[in-house]
């Protein structure tokens, strides 16, 4: 039975794009609403946070020592409380999408997705009307090249592994397979769909090839094994995970983020809603790409 604390109870509108950074010790994930960058030391219980000028919505790491970020509309580069550097600007034909899941891909490229914006001026949930997210991928020199149609309810998930790219489409309560050639994506093939509680929102992948998939509003992540069958489930605390990365000295941690975004009455303000959680699930995971 894996074991779950709650490693740091931030109390986050929108806990997202967790992942660990092993130059620090510290795993590292935004507040899309509360517009923060967030790290949490487990060796020390040290909790850091930084303000953005904008919605926030996904980091990866950069080999030099940065962090590349994706914001409301916009990729940008960042050193730790400096200012935000633009780097480009994936959709700017689309006003009404916002940018969500962003994560380092095997090629050194910043890999995004999009989505229909549902988040309003003051924070509070939109609605959403039209499926118009497509995937990304952005090149060290800013050079932007689409990946997919924007057919994407919410673009979540970026896995790579043995050639194959995994990603999901939340509204869609799907998780897709696609082969990742030279040229970029195809041959997309349904990898799961249903039967799980909730709907799929960010994964991680372990040393095995199996994605470990946070349900949002099913309050537990799922382990999809190689072959698409659920060998795991780890029920949590919380009613929202929203992404999950490994780390710890030999990354068999789960880090899982959470929200607070729509939920109401005392679930919104109960303290296991839009914590960090810390889950032992006793297999190592892949560790992080570098930007560039």
């Amino acid at each position: 039975m894996a074991r779950i604390v709650q490693a740091h109870a931030g109390g986050d509108e929108v806990g997202e794009s967790a992942l660990w950074c092993e130059r620090t010790g510290r795993v590292l994930w935004v507040d899309i609403v509360g517009r923060r960058i967030n790290a949490f030391t487990p060796e020390s219980a040290l909790f850091e946070s930084w303000r953005t000028p904008d919605l926030v919505t996904s980091l990866g790491l950069r080999a030099d020592d940065g962090l590349v970020v994706g914001l409301r509309r916009e990729v940008a580069l960042w050193e730790w409380g400096d200012s935000f550097r633009p780097l480009a600007v994936p959709e700017p034909d689309l006003p009404g999408n916002r940018l969500n899941e962003g994560k380092v891909g095997p090629d050194g490229a910043f890999w995004v997705g999009t989505m229909q914006n549902n988040i309003g001026s003051d924070g509070e949930p939109v609605e959403m009307t039209e499926a118009s997210g497509a995937i990304y991928r952005i090149w060290p020199d800013g050079r932007v090249e689409p990946l997919t149609p924007g057919e994407f309810g919410i673009c979540n998930t970026m896995a790579w592994s043995d050639g194959s790219f995994r990603c999901a489409d939340t509204l869609a309560d799907t998780l897709y397979l696609y082969e990742n050639g030279a040229v970029g994506l195809r041959d997309r093939r349904v990898l799961l769909s249903g039967g799980a509680p909730g709907l799929p929102d960010g994964s991680a992948l372990d040393d095995e090839g199996g994605l470990w998939n946070c349900r949002v509003g099913g309050g537990c992540v799922i382990r999809i094994a190689p072959d698409g069958k659920i060998d795991t489930v780890v029920e949590l605390p919380c009613s929202q995970p929203t992404s999950c990365a490994f780390g710890g000295p030999d990354r068999k941690t789960l880090f899982v983020t959470s929200a607070r975004f729509g939920l109401s009455g005392q679930r919104r303000t109960h303290s296991d809603e839009g914590a960090l959680y810390a889950v032992e699930v006793g297999i190592a995971g892949t560790p992080e790409y570098l930007f560039g």
